[in-house]
């Protein structure tokens, strides 16, 4: 907001004590009280703030009272005493009214977020007081956002009936960056390892979209227990943090940060014992819930990680009631730790009940379904604590905060919930790049928590070179109140496939599905597909085993997958492992007949710090019922799940024409090693060692002469490697696979590329 040239008139703010009142000579009684300079306030009301009235005796003590207490009321800029005879005279200067408040050069901080934090308001009082705490707090303002070297300074513009405009100028400064993170005493972690784990950074032209290289002593702060954790977790049980020490360069423009490290020895486990009231509990089964091995390296994880895991067990046999408590002997001599789990019976502790605020847009029935306890439930903090993850895992929250308070009776207890709703609905623009699809763009609304219920509704398109798809899926994950997730999608699709068997084919329909969890790790998913799929605009000189299947055909299906999964991520995995089974058969009704099953699996270990070692594979098979398996039914390897080939450069082909036919029978895996590339963590560029090997084979068509058909169950190889950056407009791969095991009529691909973005 801009100001006019009035400032030229402006006076700075200064801060003054109020003047000694005069010199009012004792003895006598007061007779009346003048009150004079008076505009906006009542003279009665300056009266009833006074300490003396009339009849009072003329005391300098009493009377020096009332003038502090005048000045106490913020109402007046000066207030002087007199003693005319017996007449007791207050003359006062009324504090002007604002007229309006003003803020100049604040580009970071918009008015409205800086008029809702100061005191200072139109039409109320101005005092320098108030001005004064204003100041302070637009610099902290600014502060937090990283802005140290800012500067306020706050002008008047007097105007006529003892009003002022108040004027806030603001230099924002430049952005305080870190320029430096230091460690001082760390022997046995690199620095770079180190500036890895605290989430404060070093100041880096790449970190444009982050504000972790802001210096922020909150963040600091946060940094010395992420040290202190990760220290505790590598064997080091004395370790602290001694001191984090951040300076200002001269120019104020940077942070130098310091820590101040005392690691201490390393320990390892030393015996670890069981002392349990529960009898009929084993030994052995209680030992099998603890991680902990005698030898390994001390990790406070693996304590916390035990104490959850034997109130499981214990709780699997009936007991809800159990208190876990691990005591700790050090052997500073041996740099051994001695662990004793004591279990004993706890209190008996009922949930009275459970209070949800904050959920503005939620519905209370959205949050309470994922709760592992229900009212009257034995209180067990283990499943109080999964209760809070699952509700954070909604993703419908910024802030989850999942205490318990004592209820109205000592064995009850209240569980209160808090939460911070944030945005669910989504519109993502999306461009990019794939060697299967070439340039690509889609566009998709999507709301994640449809009208507070929990239902996800989602709308998208995708536009490329060789592809045309339309999408809309809606799931409600408890149909009818029930651990069931229901929905539908409604799909067309334009294929062009030209480029590797030369013709289009077009698909629209309708999938229902519904899912359950059976336990934590198994999940089956029900389905029931309708859809009519054509194939045409066949090129002349496609092979005739293409021309054969030429037309449009309408499939029924049933299905079904059967997921465990114990993976740490689902998204970017560990460690872990899962396996799937899905099975269809179609025929419900329609021509189309066959019995598809495909089974899936993975495991994820990591070999040494952030290397990831990982076997996958996946294998499928079709059967026609009655009738040769189609070609839109088929499965084509090559490309994602079988680099150094294209799509559908695998498996049956004729080899005549070079047209890919599909397989009814194939199978695929991968060997990975992922791994960072001594570039910093947060740009997201990290490396990967594969070798995929892979097979298609088995087609039921009757041989056309002159067209032999290229069928061989011989295994593929492609070892290769590649990078894979989470750029910040979105995730870009580039693979490198050379085929060094495969048939003559197969069709190899030495590059593979893609690359998205959502914005």
């Amino acid at each position: 907001m801009a100001v006019c040239a009035a400032l030229a008139g402006a006076s700075a703010i200064t801060v003054s004590l109020p003047p000694s009142s005069a010199q009012v000579a004792s003895g006598g009684t007061i007779s009346e009280i003048r009150i004079e300079g008076t505009e906006r306030v009542e003279p009665e009301t300056v009266k009833s703030y006074m300490t003396v009235q009339p009849g009072d005796p003329f005391d300098p003590d009493r009377i020096d009272r009332t003038l502090k207490a005048l000045f106490n009321t913020g109402l007046f800029a000066d207030v002087r005493l007199s003693r005319e005879g017996d007449a007791l005279i207050v003359k006062v200067v009324e504090n002007p009214v604002i007229n309006r408040v003003v803020f100049e050069g604040n580009r970071k901080l918009s008015d409205s977020t800086l008029s809702d934090e100061v005191q200072a308001k139109p039409r109320q009082v101005f005092t320098r007081t108030k001005v004064q705490s204003d100041v302070r707090r637009i610099l902290e303002l600014y502060r937090r956002s990283g802005r140290f070297a800012a500067t306020v300074d706050p002008k008047i513009i007097r105007l006529p009936q003892n009003r002022v405009d108040l004027v806030f100028e603001i230099n924002e400064g430049s952005v305080t960056e870190v320029r430096s993170i230091n460690f001082v005493g760390n022997y046995h972690f690199s620095a770079s390892k180190l500036r890895g784990i605290i989430q404060t950074k070093e100041s880096r032209w790449w970190r444009f979209l982050s504000t972790d290289d802001n210096y922020d002593p909150d963040r600091v702060t946060y940094d010395r227990e992420l040290l202190r954790k990760f220290y505790l977790s590598q064997g080091y049980a004395d370790f602290r943090v001694v001191s984090a020490v951040a300076e200002l360069t001269p120019a104020q423009d940077g942070f130098l940060i310091t820590f101040t490290l005392d690691e201490g020895p390393r320990y390892r486990f030393g015996k670890i014992a069981i002392e349990s009231q529960f009898k009929d509990v084993s030994h052995a089964e209680l030992r099998a819930a603890i991680p902990a091995k005698e030898g390994d390296w001390y990790n406070a994880d693996l304590v916390e990680k035990s104490i959850n895991n034997l109130t499981d067990a214990l709780g699997n046999h009936g007991y809800a009631f159990v208190n876990v408590t691990p005591h700790i002997h050090r052997d500073a001599t041996k740099h051994t730790i001695d662990i004793s789990f004591s279990i004993k019976e706890g209190p008996h502790v009922y949930v009275e009940r459970i209070d949800i605020s904050g959920n503005v847009r939620t519905l209370d029935r959205v949050i309470r379904r994922e709760f592992r306890l229900v009212e009257g439930d034995a209180f067990n903090s283990t499943k109080l604590q999964r209760s809070e993850q699952r509700i954070k895992n909604l993703g419908f929250f910024k802030k989850v905060d999942v205490t318990n308070k004592p209820g109205s009776a000592p064995d009850k207890t209240v569980l209160d919930v808090r939460v911070e709703e944030q945005s669910t609905g989504e519109f993502s623009v999306g461009v990019g790049y794939s060697t299967a699809e070439g340039p690509l763009a889609n566009i998709g609304v999507r709301e994640r928590n449809l009208l507070g219920t929990g239902d996800d509704l989602r709308i998208s398109t995708l536009v490329a070179f060789l592809t045309q798809q339309a999408d809309l899926s809606f799931t409600e994950p408890y149909f009818l109140d029930r651990n069931l997730a229901a929905g539908f999608d409604l799909f067309a699709m334009n294929n062009d496939y030209q480029y590797f068997a030369q013709y289009n084919q077009f698909s629209y329909g309708l999938v229902l599905r519904a899912g359950y969890q059976i336990n934590e790790d198994l999940r089956q998913t029900l389905r029931y597909t309708l859809r009519s799929d054509k194939i045409d605009d066949i090129l002349s000189t496609a092979s005739p085993y293409i021309l054969e299947d030429e037309g449009q055909r309408w499939t029924s299906a049933i299905g079904q997958t059967l997921l465990f999964d114990r993976r740490d991520n689902r998204l970017e995995p560990t460690s872990g492992f899962y396996a799937s089974l899905s099975n269809d058969l179609a025929g419900l009704g329609f021509s189309t007949r066959y019995v598809r099953t495909v089974v899936k699996a993975g495991y994820y270990y990591p070999i040494y710090s952030d290397w990831i070692f990982s076997i996958t594979g996946e294998g499928g098979n079709i059967y026609g019922l009655g009738q040769p398996v189609l070609l839109e039914n088929r499965f084509f390897v090559g490309g994602d799940n079988l680099r150094g080939f294209q799509i559908g450069g695998v498996g049956p082909h004729d080899i005549t024409t070079g047209d890919s036919l599909g397989a009814n029978n194939y199978y695929t895996g991968t060997f990975n090693i992922d791994y960072p590339l001594g570039l910093p963590a947060e740009l997201g560029v990290r490396g990967h060692t594969f070798v995929d090997f892979g097979s298609a084979w088995g087609i039921n068509q009757q041989e056309v002469p002159g067209h032999p058909i290229g069928d061989a169950n011989a295994i593929r190889i492609s070892p290769g490697f590649g990078i894979a950056w989470k750029s910040p407009l979105g995730p870009i791969n580039i693979d490198l696979a050379y085929a060094v095991k495969k048939e003559p009529y197969d069709h190899r691909q030495l590059v593979w590329v893609s690359f998205g973005s959502r914005f």
